[in-house]
């Protein structure tokens, strides 16, 4: 059945318009489709795009907001091409057979002059009915100027159709050259080219489609309904009704709908799909929970904290889907390729037409108009195209799915030229979760004294040794006393005031520059910590020193086998750290990290990435903290553990989503392989459009008699384009 007549859009030609479906938390709408190779082109109808020809795809960011009713929507193009595939096989057989099967017994008594007219019959209706689309984008690209793989095609079509036409026609117009006595019919070429492009573009969009699986198996882990608790009763709610504030129940097997924080029940969690992580994690009363993972064994009770485009879950679709569209600068090669390509092929094509038509065998004329029709047709720039978006698509894709979240296309590329990797201590090589080990007071006051001093202050900071200092103090059942006047000293410190008395937390070194020393002992004692692991802090109180908390982080159990895994990619490996030289030091002889540079400050930390980037090196800098943001955002590549603060990820271009160092072995390797096949790609097409021109223009001729047939020219246009596709998806399985 023919598909409803299309409404026709002055720039993109698309049919089939749907209503634009409002988008949660009241943000505005994403275009329901995008162009998958030309950056910056949308629209609200499927079609093809106004400066490649390719057809647009479903955006994944407006696929997450539609309807139920509209969940097949993203299937109109390939049911489209479908039909016309089966309509244009069906008519072009008969054509095939005329033209090629006349020792058969159905052919063999048709007149010659007969059997032209029926191939007009049924070849016509292929080319300007089934394969208008085509035509429509080839008359596009003649109007804006924007000549692309539908020029060449149409061209070659077009030719070969007006040919066979006007020979059948008015035979006595064209040269006797071209007849030789009899009529010469391009009519099954125009057809079987015709139905070759549109099954290429089949299996392109098909395999297109399995390059946005990882996003579309992202979105799919969102639950369409959750278990509403109000006044007593259980609502089964649709989760876009669901409200900051709402108490929900997860019951065992259920995915979580929501991010949220547990506040009645224990349960463990399975958290694999998010973060790659396969162990189920703990969690009971106050801890965190993100939608879309499951509930695995208990039921609880959770406040929803995030919801709609808030979620972990939607922001790793939001990055993954931009982070897609994005253009990796190799992609510059094929964009200045193609800008000259398509002129000059058609300069070749007319020029293996003059050449065939005034030195060829009789018919001179035909041999020409067959050659000039294989160049137009073999030429089709497909290939080099799609050699850079589709490797970059499902590598990216890929990332996702690993935990790996990459922002851009450029930051993929940029990531395996890295030769310089610069790691945080604190957070990134370990655990994050510092415990006390030693408290040494000066004499003259108890260890307990000395801690609820330090603890009353660095109960405002949200730091991890801040953190582990007031769970001493509350394990002891210390109170804690209130605070004014707080300060946050970035990579040395706390300051604040409790009562009348000013109260200093932090580094040796800082206070040594502000003046302030500890006697011969204390700082035996410091050191001795710290040649133990240990990162150690001073208390001081009205600037005298009172004693010393020793905090220990555990080194995390991936960072071994990660930083062994890193070296064997050439990376060199440098330690920047604002705790204490001795403590890095135990912890890169531990790691076998090859620099360290300690006792920094978050300016510092800037610092050392620009030096790194004056001498052309290409840094990477991986951080988890607020301090850690500057160097970031600075280094070639930033990477953020997903399990530090909301700004060292947002001042990232990679986020590792479970902070397991592993994965950046992953990130690094995958940039790696994408560029593999990036090049493979290119070198393919650049190969086979190297190769099949001067074939398709008949150089072997004078020495095989062989000339290439515009049929296996579209032929082996297709498969180039799949080709090149498949490849691509390779990296699904890395």
């Amino acid at each position: 059945m023919e598909p409803t007549a299309p409404t026709s859009c002055p720039h993109c030609s698309s049919d089939q318009q749907k209503p634009a479906v409002p988008s949660q938390q009241g943000l505005t709408p994403p275009a329901l489709y995008i162009c998958p190779m030309c950056d910056g082109v949308s629209s609200d109808k499927p079609g093809a795009c106004p400066q490649c020809g390719m057809a647009l795809e479903k955006n994944p960011l407006a696929q997450r907001n539609e309807p139920e009713c509209c969940g097949d929507g993203g299937d109109d193009e390939v049911r489209d091409l479908w039909w016309r595939v089966r309509w244009s096989t069906a008519m072009t057989l008969p054509v095939v057979l005329l033209s090629m099967g006349m020792d058969l017994p159905v052919v063999r008594d048709i007149p010659h002059e007969a059997s032209g007219w029926m191939q007009f019959v049924w070849a016509t209706p292929v080319v300007f009915w089934v394969g208008w689309p085509l035509l429509v984008r080839f008359a596009r690209s003649l109007v804006t100027l924007r000549f692309n793989m539908f020029t060449l095609i149409g061209l070659g079509v077009l030719a070969a159709w007006s040919y066979s036409t006007l020979a059948l026609v008015a035979p006595h117009l064209l040269p006797h050259s071209a007849t030789h006595g009899g009529m010469v019919l391009y009519f099954e070429s125009a057809a079987v080219i015709t139905v070759l492009v549109l099954l290429g573009q089949l299996l392109e969009l098909r395999a297109r489609k399995a390059t946005g699986s990882a996003i579309r198996a992202l979105m799919n882990l969102a639950p369409k309904t959750a278990l509403l608790v109000r006044d007593g009763h259980e609502i089964d709610t649709p989760v876009d009704d669901i409200q900051v504030g709402d108490i929900l129940r997860l019951k065992p097997g259920s995915r979580i709908p929501v991010d949220g924080i547990v506040t009645e029940g224990s349960s463990t969690v399975d958290e694999s799909m998010l973060t790659g992580e396969s162990m189920p994690q703990k969690k009971e009363t106050g801890s965190a929970v993100t939608g879309g993972t499951v509930n695995a064994t208990g039921t609880f009770l959770m406040r929803a904290e995030r919801v709609g485009a808030n979620t972990v879950l939607s922001q790793i679709v939001e990055m993954t889907a931009k982070a897609q569209a994005s253009r990796a600068p190799v992609q510059r090669l094929a964009d200045r390729v193609s800008a000259w390509f398509v002129p000059a092929v058609v300069g070749i094509a007319l020029l293996t037409f003059l050449l065939w038509w005034q030195f060829g065998p009789q018919p001179s004329f035909a041999f020409a108009v067959v050659n000039a029709v294989a160049v137009l047709i073999i030429a089709c720039p497909c290939a080099l195209g799609l050699a850079t978006p589709m490797a970059v698509t499902v590598g990216l894709g890929r990332g996702a799915q690993l935990g790996v979240l990459i922002k851009n296309a450029e930051t993929l590329e940029r990531l395996h030229e890295i030769d310089i990797l610069m790691l945080d201590k604190t957070g990134t090589l370990t655990e994050g979760k510092p415990s006390v080990a030693e408290i040494f007071p000066l004499p003259g006051l108890s260890a307990r004294d000395l801690l609820a001093c330090a603890a009353a202050v660095e109960a405002v900071s949200e730091h991890p040794i801040a953190t582990a200092i007031v769970n001493a103090a509350k394990e002891r059942n210390i109170p804690l006393a209130s605070v004014t006047d707080f300060q946050s000293i970035t990579g040395s410190g706390v300051l604040g005031n409790v009562g009348d008395s000013e109260v200093f937390i932090g580094q040796e070194a800082f206070l040594k520059k502000n003046g302030v020393f500890i006697s011969a002992e204390c700082h035996a004692q410091s050191m001795r910590m710290q040649a133990e692991g240990c990162t150690v802090v001073v208390v001081v109180l009205n600037e005298k020193p009172l004693g010393l908390i020793a905090i220990k982080d555990k080194i995390k159990e991936s960072a071994p086998s990660a930083i062994t895994a890193l070296h064997s990619l050439g990376l060199k490996l440098q330690m920047i750290t604002g705790d204490s030289l001795a403590t890095a030091q135990r912890v890169a002889k531990d790691l076998g990290i090859d620099e360290v540079a300690a006792e920094v400050s978050s300016k510092e930390k800037l610092l050392h990435v620009y030096q790194a980037r004056g001498k052309d090196r290409h840094v990477a800098f991986a951080g988890d903290g607020i301090n850690d943001a500057p160097a970031l955002a600075a280094a070639d590549v930033g990477i953020a553990m997903g399990t530090g603060t909301e700004v060292a990820i947002q001042s990232a271009a990679v986020t590792l989503m479970k902070g397991d160092l592993r994965a950046l072995h992953q990130a690094f390797a995958l940039s790696r392989a994408t560029m593999k096949v990036i090049r493979q790609n290119l070198m393919f097409a650049f190969l086979y459009n190297g190769l099949g021109i001067p074939l398709a223009a008949g150089i072997l001729y004078p020495f095989t008699g062989w000339l290439l047939n515009p049929m296996i020219a579209s032929i082996a246009m297709s498969l180039s384009s799949v080709s090149v596709i498949l490849n691509s998806l390779r990296l699904r399985r890395f």
